[in-house]
């Protein structure tokens, strides 16, 4: 996802989605099912799409700009993608232009035939492994760090398919989630603490892979487990098998699925992300409280949280932000002024809840801070008597390298400024954060620091669960070769 070499949009500040992939096997017209995926996945990845699928002769994929409405509508996905196993995948790119030949699933002609892959999360040694499958002789099609696991598994020999994937997966670091395929078989993969989410389904005798739960409410698809950590299942004919890729160890998944990515409707861990998200409202409202006349939310993210803090406190929620979701990011900014009102082509204020009032605005995080001040300008403007605002998570020091857009330390404003400071810089009379004990509680888990941490929480401890070779080295100067771009998948 990420393109070191494009700018910032200094409008959009928030934290990105992260992607999304489905696949099935086993059931007519796999392809339409994997579109239908893909919708409920949407909110993962709102640049590109793609779809592949094999018909028993051979293989086909469609891979586009844009949204899977706009590419992938009725039948139409049955009849250009045919066949009873299919793999599909929504893709944010951090910034810039996303490149077609970056859109998932990629698909290779290995020594073992056909293989289609599509990619949640990021490698964290994916520099270092690409370049030394350069210097080996490796021609790269893209600048996606998903192309060096095929790669790998190209140069993987012996044994069955799924002992040669496995052989490629113990040479890469970093947070992933795979759904693969070959000609007779579906291919699920999660990385060895569990930081991106990848789960089983049942539609009829059919099974599927996806991110979210959302995806089998989509096609009224059974929910059957997780895929724990570190294990590799393989979907075919005969049903599903598990191997185990690498060594049981503690499971830390990614708290930001509860604060951020996944739908609210989605279950996580067996956890209702709604549920979490109302619970750090609540523990919010004992944390930071405030002397006001309204909550609203920051949308849409930010929507549970504030239910959940004006329920604790009874002070009355409204909807005192209206988002307009119809704006996508190629809205041209021709001039400073124009690019200054960006906030508002996305939130507008809705002055009748807002004007002379006490307005306290919750939202599910604060990145940089250019577009939380915005809102907090724009609220001020619809004529609030005072503006307070509250973050339903800890502050965020730390980048992420998992497959998160997360700028820079020096561009975290949390990680670079004091609470007093920030709250001058974002212009409100009073600011407050979730604690990192408070995150936990909301999750129904107790922070034990002899324990901690038990999830992917990083970005506001810094407590990273991997080894980070390829930022390791560039900190070092030992990379021989950063002229090439390796995005995120």
């Amino acid at each position: 996802m990420n393109n070191p070499s494009c700018e910032f949009d200094p409008n959009e500040d928030r934290i990105r989605e992260e992607c999304g992939v489905f696949g099935i096997f086993g059931m007519e017209d796999a392809a339409s099912l994997t579109a239908l995926g893909l919708h409920a996945l949407q909110h993962r990845g709102q640049e590109a799409c793609g779809i592949a699928s094999y018909d028993g002769e051979k293989f086909h994929t469609e891979r586009h700009l844009g949204l899977v409405g706009d590419n992938f509508t009725g039948s139409d996905p049955a009849e250009r993608l045919k066949g009873h196993i299919s793999i599909g995948h929504v893709r944010y790119s951090t910034a810039g232009q996303t490149t077609l030949r970056n859109v998932q699933p990629l698909f290779s002609e290995l020594h073992t035939g056909g293989f289609a892959v599509a990619h949640n999360g990021h490698l964290t040694n994916a520099y270092s492994l690409r370049e030394q499958l350069v210097e080996s002789g490796a021609i790269f099609q893209s600048t996606s760090d998903t192309e060096v696991m095929i790669h790998l598994l190209a140069r993987s020999r012996g044994g069955e398919f799924v002992e040669r994937f496995i052989s490629a997966l113990r040479r890469i670091d970093g947070g992933y989630a795979f759904v693969c395929m070959t000609e007779d078989q579906l291919i699920g993969a999660r990385d060895p603490v569990g930081i991106r989410p990848l789960l089983i389904g049942r539609i009829d005798d059919s099974y599927l892979l996806a991110s979210e739960t959302c995806a089998l409410d989509m096609i009224s698809a059974e929910f059957i487990r997780e895929v724990e950590p570190g294990e590799v299942v393989v979907i075919n004919e005969d049903g599903i098998r598990s191997f185990r890729a690498f060594p049981e160890g503690k499971s830390r998944p990614c708290v930001f699925e509860f604060v951020y990515f996944a739908r609210p409707d989605s279950v996580v861990g067996g956890k209702s992300v709604y549920e979490v998200r109302k619970r750090m409202g609540t523990r919010l409202a004992h944390e930071c409280p405030a002397d006001v006349d309204v909550i609203i939310p920051v949308p849409d993210s930010g929507v549970p949280a504030a239910l959940g803090y004006a329920q604790e406190t009874n002070i009355p929620f409204e909807l005192g932000i209206i988002r307009n979701h119809y704006v996508g990011r190629t809205f041209i900014q021709p001039t400073q002024k124009i690019r200054d009102m960006g906030v508002r082509l996305k939130h507008s204020a809705n002055r009748a809840m807002i004007e002379g009032k006490r307005v306290l605005l919750v939202d599910d995080s604060i990145v940089r801070g250019t577009t939380s001040t915005k809102i907090v300008r724009m609220v001020k403007a619809a004529g609030a008597k005072e503006v307070h605002f509250r973050s339903a998570s800890p502050p965020i020091k730390y980048p992420d390298h998992y497959g998160i857009d997360m700028p820079t330390k020096d561009k975290l404003i949390a990680a670079n400024y004091s609470l007093e400071d920030m709250t001058e810089m974002l212009e409100v009379d009073s600011l407050g954060f979730l604690s990192v004990e408070g995150l936990y509680w909301a999750m129904g888990e107790e922070y034990r620091e002899e324990d901690a941490p038990q999830y992917t929480d990083h970005c506001f401890t810094g407590q990273y669960p991997t080894t980070l070779l390829d930022r390791d080295r560039k900190k070092l100067g030992a990379n021989k070769q950063l002229s090439f771009l390796v995005e995120v998948a």
